[in-house]
């Protein structure tokens, strides 16, 4: 038995891999690959010790540990988490956990490798930054080649128009099915920025959706919001280094910026087939950015030509976008608010936060809900944007 039951034609818009150290390094190119740093767990809930008993195994779980991860059966999800979890760095035992899923397709996103190409410092040099995506790139490749139910997800770094244009060209050469990039203002610019023109046409004239993910701008928010004279406060599994209470309030606003400043800027009106989808960044914050945009653009449109669409941005982002609702998040609430077309299941496998059965609290949202309304975030809301992956 499988833990999505085979009759239902289940797509999984979010899981990941969990690198080993030398995730980045054993790809990069031979000039820079002592200058690539090693990936890093140190704002994670995975232990050195753990990643040091892999390593000393040969990167490989132990063929013990393997047997009891299959043992779990339809219970995978719910207790095999992180770096311990089955195919969380080994794309053979990840083929076993697919089957064991249940699941026909499924987005897989880098972990805690995109620290380095995504940095925001413009001190960090441009030519790691870019070798590190391109090391990264390659063995995302690697890892999703061969498993057609994986679909490998790109990254790069939109701060140097034409290195990111050149990185675009070889993701898409090479077979990634998606290309994540970062949701902040790419070095001084906004994403709609005329020298990134020429990356979004190729992006919609070859059919590859981008993405943008949790981790793709800096979790925590200004420092300054925090000190308020008391105690610093534990993240929400008990450490210090990642999501805290006030970060959650307000991790909404990058990634509704970047999705709001691409639309004002034309991204979307210029690019009818550009096809893109906000992953890990709950969706609550959906409805009302819809509502926001369209009046925006009529009130602002009498005197600012350039927000004078055809179509609505609350039109533009349902027929062009998806989003990926929190576990927690009441769906169908958020369908009422805005419409059944904007969002996607997503397991977030094997991390945590995706939680024991996401599949159970999905359906608890949409119990009432019809079917057809349950097909679209399960199924045909994913297909519209990777139309190639119907299976």
């Amino acid at each position: 038995m499988t833990y999505a039951p085979p009759e239902r034609a289940i797509y999984d818009a979010d899981s990941h891999i969990m690198e080993l150290p030398d995730f980045l390094k054993a790809y990069a190119d031979p000039d820079i690959r002592d200058d690539i740093p090693e990936v890093s767990y140190s704002a994670s809930l995975v232990s050195n010790e753990e990643v040091d008993v892999i390593m000393s195994q040969g990167g490989v779980h132990s063929a013990e540990h393997v047997q009891s991860m299959i043992d779990l059966g339809d219970k995978l999800i719910e207790s095999s988490k992180e770096i311990q979890a089955l195919g969380a760095f080994n794309k053979q035992d990840r083929t076993t956990a697919m089957d064991m899923l249940g699941f026909r397709k499924q987005l897989v996103f880098a972990t805690h490798s995109v620290a380095f190409p995504f940095h925001p410092s413009t001190k960090k040099p441009l030519n790691l930054r870019y070798g590190a995506t391109r090391a990264h790139n390659r063995h995302m490749i690697d890892f999703c080649q061969s498993d057609d139910r994986l679909m490998g997800v790109g990254i790069v770094p939109l701060d140097d128009a034409e290195l990111a244009y050149a990185e675009l060209e070889f993701a898409i050469e090479s077979g990634l099915e998606a290309i994540w990039v970062p949701h902040r203002a790419p070095h001084g610019k906004s994403p709609g920025h005329v020298d990134l023109e020429k990356f979004w046409a190729l992006l919609a004239e070859s059919g590859t959706p981008f993405l943008i993910h949790v981790g793709g701008a800096p979790l925590q928010a200004l420092k300054e919001w925090s000190n308020n004279g008391r105690a610093a406060v534990k993240d929400w599994m008990g450490g210090g280094e990642n999501v805290r209470t006030k970060d959650a309030a307000v991790m909404h606003q990058p990634p509704e910026t970047f999705i709001s400043m691409m639309v004002l800027d034309g991204v979307f009106d210029r690019n009818p087939k550009l096809r893109g989808a906000a992953v890990e960044l709950g969706a609550g914050w959906v409805p009302e950015m819809l509502k926001r945009l369209d009046w925006v653009s009529k009130i602002y449109g009498r005197v600012d030509e350039s927000v004078r669409f055809e179509r609505t941005p609350s039109q533009q982002l349902t027929e062009q976008m998806g989003f990926t609702p929190f576990p927690h998040e009441d769906v169908a609430m958020l369908i009422e608010q805005s419409n059944p077309d904007l969002y996607l299941f997503s397991s977030d496998y094997p991390h945590v936060e995706g939680g024991r059965n996401p599949l159970g609290k999905f359906d608890g949202w949409l119990e009432a809900e019809s079917d057809e309304v349950k097909d679209l975030f399960f199924t045909e809301n994913f297909l519209r944007l990777f139309p190639d992956a119907r299976s």
